[in-house]
């Protein structure tokens, strides 16, 4: 069968009518903002899929063509293009962005214009942004002088705010018939412009259609990831899973290093144990028994390969792969890590990682470091491990996955990324949130991070709890660490607020499934990535540019994490913080803020900034009673925060199918109306109802609104529910017994349901309280905040009080 089975669906056809061409050009209009740019001498151009580009069938647009004085002239309704018919040159092609937003940039051929950037292959030894020589670090949390050689390499988005941007796909493999790759004519030039002003959301959907869509990720892959490089044994294992259940820790991927596989006592005749493709007995007796185990705790399991060096002798499956690669079994001569070679692909999937994966491994860790050489020059071995692994992964009859480094345009169809190994620094935290949102800007919207960082550094248990925050408020949570004894990221090995924190912080993150898994959909479905930074709703507000840290996380939240660490005196951290116009509401407090302006948000190393937005709903899992299954839940918990209507249809399917048929979903509609009589109601549950519970339990949790009457119907029918108020973050919860999916829920306020005061008073008593100052300051200040209220910040002001004290105060004063 050769690899015919390893295609992309792809439709690298344009029509023809969008097509303008000479003997040694070709112009295709593929959208009123994007033309494809083709030049080779000899005139020939290439109409198949590459490694970047999948699809040109895009409706064709309006345009003109006019010949003037030797020069071919394109209009659209975006772009003005003048080309000489020559060789491509900055005198003789040049496209103006006319429309969006009435840009007037012009590019000229050759000319690399400035993006807002996308992402870069790895952050392999950096300390933040910064690269550092390999071991050369010092006993401190900031890198020696001479151990920084570089900034991380990022490479070039599709979004900027000049309004143009390139992708040069001249170098890149194409992709042919049988399943294969060739390389590209030397001589041709293959441009793609794109020239969209500052619709973001519109280039970036076009670029998704270009260059492929993001693939529906498995549903377990977006609750808590355990991975630690360190020489575990079976029982070890199994005994730390059993003390996170007994913890009630939710984890739904074990990650298992490389010490699954023979690694010190590999024969030094055969070199390093690096590369390894037998389990050790000595500590995994029984791999089948363990994996299953795992699986019954509802823990898919990846293992880490490096496959640089083949398959070498001593490997119990090298007489299998050696004989259907053609060498003599009893030769001991190694296999060879070809992967210019199809042949040796075919086989190094299905003799060597299909027996694994029967086994019951689920999905791999690709961690290749050796560069980009193969025996093709221009291909890259990282693309190679990337497209075929994943391509390969579904052959069990469930959804593909890999787990592996960026390799260039096009990478997004292959989640998820692995950013690879960081020193564990604040700077390290800091340079991540922007690292992570600045990728949407490419399509690449499921980086991994090693949440805690990775290796090298000091402890510090105050950024290990801010860690995880954004961590749990990132694309994938996956603790790791290196292999040091003291450098695990066991919650109980961590001071008692730190430790609190990160229980605290991974049960949210598995809770949140219910809405990840319909942001997940919404990224593959409407190329909406979950991260977005800040500037895609507001591209004209200039604040949305200087906020690299903040972030959208789906339709709902906003999300500004604290990066630096607390003030001593104020046991307080700060986030600058962009926040659009309209009101927001903490996540975790209920404190409500006026939007259209910029501040700094102040936490507890308890809390980071996350808002909902005015009318927002957020469908959740109810962990009340501990579940570690990734299953659609029967007990459901909804956050609402009810300043304006607001819709959620949260989308379900049985989270493992190989593809995304919309007959496998079923959809739930939640609706928030401020009518007269205010009324929120969970719709009838429609579509594929077999991968639903047929009852569900519903906790309604309304942020920020003052207590009220609460009536609520099943299908009209009278249900009995229990209402509490929690007056600290002033929510009023609504609890509903089981109910069948198939009724409506209507739950309706008689007397209106109106936002709570912030009750400033309360809430500065609770930031004094820890605040590390003078008892009789923190009573003057107290008793002009409840004197004067929201008018006593000059009077504060002339307290000459502590920085981030006041900023804390202004914030709660002026929300």
């Amino acid at each position: 069968m050769g690899m015919n089975e390893y295609k992309l669906e792809s439709h690298p056809l344009c029509n023809q009518a969008a097509v303008v061409q000479g003997d040694t050009y070709r112009i295709t209009v593929l959208t009123p903002a994007l033309i494809r740019l083709e030049y080779h001498p000899h005139g020939r151009f290439e109409d198949r899929a590459t490694q970047s580009v999948l699809n040109r069938d895009f409706p064709v647009p309006n345009f003109q063509i006019q010949k003037q004085k030797g020069e071919l002239i394109l209009y659209t309704d975006e772009l003005e293009l003048h080309y000489d018919e020559k060789p491509f040159s900055k005198h003789g092609l040049m496209i103006k962005a006319t429309g969006g937003n009435g840009w007037g940039r012009t590019w000229r051929y050759g000319e690399v214009p400035d993006t807002l950037l996308g992402t870069a292959r790895t952050l392999d030894m950096c300390d933040g942004a910064n690269v550092l020589q390999g071991g050369a670090y010092s006993d401190s949390l900031a890198p020696t002088k001479d151990s920084v050689i570089g900034k991380v390499p990022m490479e070039h988005g599709v979004l900027s705010q000049h309004g143009i941007s390139l992708i040069d796909d001249s170098h890149s493999m194409v992709l042919t018939e049988d399943g294969w790759i060739s390389p590209r004519d030397e001589e041709v030039i293959d441009l793609y412009f794109f020239g969209y002003g500052h619709r973001y959301l519109d280039c970036l959907k076009d670029f998704y259609h270009l260059c492929g869509k993001t693939p529906l990720l498995p549903r377990y892959a977006l609750g808590n990831w355990w991975s630690r490089y360190h020489r575990y044994t079976e029982n070890e294992y199994k005994e730390l899973v059993e003390r996170f259940e007994k913890e009630e820790l939710p984890f739904s991927v074990a990650v298992i290093d490389m010490d699954w596989h023979l690694v010190d006592d590999v024969d030094p005749k055969y070199g390093s144990g690096w590369t390894g493709y037998t389990w050790n007995k000595n500590f995994f007796p029984d791999p089948k028994e363990f994996m299953s185990w795992l699986h019954e705790h509802h823990m898919k399991v990846t293992l880490n390969v490096h496959p640089a060096d083949g398959i070498r002798a001593y490997e119990e499956l090298y007489p299998r792969v050696a004989e259907k690669m053609g060498i003599d079994p009893e030769s001991g001569h190694p296999v060879l890590f070809d992967p210019a070679d199809p042949h040796f692909m075919e086989v190094y999937l299905k003799e060597l990682h299909h027996s694994l994966e029967e086994q019951g491994v689920d999905f791999w860790w690709l961690d290749w470091q050796q560069g980009g050489i193969t025996k093709i020059p221009g291909l890259d071995p990282l693309w190679m491990l990337n497209h075929y692994h994943f391509l390969d992964s579904s052959w069990k009859g469930t959804r593909p996955m890999t787990f592996s480094r960026y390799a260039g345009v096009g990478s997004h169809r292959y989640p998820i990324g692995f950013s690879g190994d960081t020193v564990i620094s604040w700077d390290s935290l800091a340079f991540q949130p922007y690292f992570t949102s600045t990728a949407s800007n490419i399509g690449y919207g499921w980086w991994s991070h090693d949440i805690g960082g990775h290796m090298m550094g000091v402890r510090d248990d105050e950024l290990m709890a801010r860690w995880i925050q954004y961590g749990v408020f990132s694309p994938i949570n996956r603790l790791h660490s290196t292999d040091n004894p003291f450098n695990g990221k066991e919650p109980w090995k961590f001071d008692r607020t730190t430790c609190h924190v990160m229980e605290t912080y991974l049960r949210l993150r598995h809770s949140l499934i219910p809405y990840l898994y319909t942001m997940n959909r919404r990224a593959s479905r409407e190329s909406l990535p979950l991260v977005q930074p800040m500037y895609y709703l507001e591209p004209d507000q200039g604040e949305t540019y200087e906020v690299k840290n903040e972030y959208y996380f789906g339709s709902e939240l906003l999300v500004s994490p604290i990066t630096e660490k607390q003030d001593p005196q104020a046991k307080v951290g700060k986030a600058k913080t962009w926040l659009p116009k309209g009101l927001w509401v903490d996540f975790f407090t209920g404190l409500i803020y006026q939007g259209g302006r910029m501040l700094n948000l102040f936490r507890s190393v308890e809390h980071i900034p996350v808002l909902m937005k005015a009318g927002a709903i957020v469908p959740m899992q109810n962990m009340e009673a501990f579940n570690n299954s990734v299953e659609n839940p029967s007990a459901m918990e909804v956050h609402i925060f009810p300043a304006k209507d607001g819709s959620f249809t949260l989308w379900e399917d049985d989270g493992d199918s190989p593809e995304d048929k919309d007959t496998n979903w079923a959809c739930t509609k939640l609706t928030f109306c401020k009518e007269a009589t205010p009324k929120f109601q969970i719709g009838k549950a429609k579509g594929n109802l077999e991968v639903l519970p047929k009852f569900r339990s519903w906790k309604l949790v309304f942020a920020a609104v003052k207590p009220t009457a609460v009536i609520v119907t099943a299908d009209k029918a009278p249900l009995q529910a229990t209402v509490t108020y929690e007056k600290t973050t002033s929510s009023l919860i609504v609890e509903l017994p089981e109910t069948a999916i198939e009724k409506e829920i209507s739950v309706l306020f008689p007397q209106g349901l109106s936002l709570t005061e912030n009750h400033l008073a309360e809430r500065c008593y609770e930031l004094l309280e820890p605040a590390q100052i003078g008892y009789d300051l923190k009573s003057k200040i107290y008793g002009l905040v409840k004197e004067q209220g929201a008018n006593c910040i000059g009077s504060l002001a002339a307290l000459s009080l502590n920085e981030a004290l006041f900023g804390a105060l202004c914030e709660i004063l002026t929300a």
